[in-house]
C-alpha cells in the first residue's frame, strides 16, 4: 500500500463548512515532474493541424463538435480562444497555445493513470464517504501566460450530474497558483445553497437549462496554493478563475469523481461513455 491521505475531523469540518479544502504536499516533486514531462512529450507528438477545437466557458458552441464529445474517452487537445490570429494561424508555438488536454488522461495514459488511481486518492475518497467512486473525467490545464482564459463561475455538478448529486473536484497544482497567474476563487459555503443549473446534452447539442445567476465578486476568496497542493471542491461550490495576464503559466491536473453506489449517472450529461469507467474501489 502507498501513502494514504485520510482526512482528519478538522479537515472534514472545514470542507463541510466551506465547500473546499486545501491539502498541501499531496503530490511529491517526483510525481509532479513525471506528469509535466509526460505532458511535454504528448504535446510534442500532437499535430495541431488535425484539430482547431477551442475551449471556452463563455461560448459553449464548440461542445456540439464530435471532437469534444469523443474526448470523454480520448486524450484530446483544446486551444485557447486567443491562440489564433485573424487568418486562423497560431500566434505562438502550440506548447503555449493549448488551454487544456482531456478528458481521459486517467484512463489512457500510464503516467496519469498511476497517479489518478493511487492509494492516496482512494483514502481521501473513503474519508468523503464514497462507496464505489469512478473518475469520470480528467484534464491537464495550462493557464498559459498572457492568454490563459477566464473560467466563469460554475458548479461541477452542473456538468457531471448524478441522482443524487455526488461530484467532487480534485484540482492539483503542478505550479504555484496565485492571484497573479490565475488561481482558483470560490464563494465559501456556497455549496449549501444547492445546484443552480444543469448543463444538458440533447438533440440540439448542449446548453444550460437556466441562465447564469449574477454573483458579487466581493463574495469570492482566492485559493492560492503551492505546487503539489490538492484543492478538494464540493460539486455545488461556486468557483471560478480569472485570465492569466502574467508571464508565468499555472499548470494544474484536475480530476472529477462521482459515486456509482446508490445513485444514477443521468443520460443527458454531456459525457456519454461507450465503456463504463472502472471503480477505484468497491464497497
Amino acid at each position: 500500500m502507498g501513502i494514504q491521505f485520510n482526512l482528519s475531523s478538522d479537515q472534514l469540518d472545514f470542507f463541510n463548512s466551506n465547500g473546499y479544502l486545501v491539502m498541501e504536499s499531496f503530490a511529491s516533486k517526483e510525481e509532479i515532474d513525471a506528469m509535466r514531462k509526460r505532458m511535454t512529450f504528448l504535446l510534442d507528438e500532437f499535430d495541431p493541424s488535425l484539430t482547431a477545437s477551442i475551449f471556452s466557458t463563455k461560448n459553449q458552441q464548440h461542445t456540439t463538435d464530435n471532437y469534444f464529445f469523443e474526448s470523454a474517452e480520448n486524450i484530446s487537445y483544446f486551444f485557447e480562444e486567443k491562440a489564433f490570429d485573424d487568418d486562423g494561424n497560431l500566434r505562438q508555438p502550440k506548447q503555449l497555445s493549448i488551454n487544456k488536454v482531456g478528458h481521459a488522461l486517467h484512463d489512457i495514459d500510464p503516467v496519469f493513470n498511476e497517479f489518478s488511481t493511487s492509494d492516496k486518492f482512494c483514502g481521501l475518497l473513503q474519508s468523503l464517504s464514497y462507496r464505489r467512486p469512478v473518475i469520470i473525467q480528467s484534464m491537464y490545464i495550462f493557464k498559459q501566460p498572457g492568454i490563459g482564459g477566464e473560467v466563469v463561475p460554475h458548479q461541477d455538478n452542473s456538468f457531471l450530474y448524478t441522482e443524487p448529486t455526488t461530484c467532487t473536484g480534485l484540482w492539483l497544482a503542478l505550479e504555484d497558483a496565485t492571484t497573479i497567474n490565475g488561481c482558483l476563487w470560490a464563494i465559501p459555503g456556497s455549496h449549501k445553497n444547492g445546484l443552480v443549473r444543469r448543463f444538458i446534452r440533447d438533440e440540439n447539442g448542449v446548453h444550460f437549462d437556466k441562465p447564469s445567476p449574477t454573483y458579487d465578486e466581493k463574495d469570492f476568496v482566492p485559493i492560492e496554493v503551492k505546487s503539489g497542493s490538492l484543492v478538494v471542491l464540493h460539486g455545488d461550490l461556486i468557483h471560478q478563475s480569472f485570465e492569466n495576464q502574467s508571464s508565468k503559466s499555472r499548470h494544474a491536473y484536475s480530476l472529477h469523481v462521482v459515486d456509482t453506489h446508490g445513485c444514477k449517472w443521468t443520460e443527458d450529461n454531456w459525457i456519454k461513455r461507450k465503456v463504463a469507467p472502472e471503480p477505484l474501489y468497491l464497497p
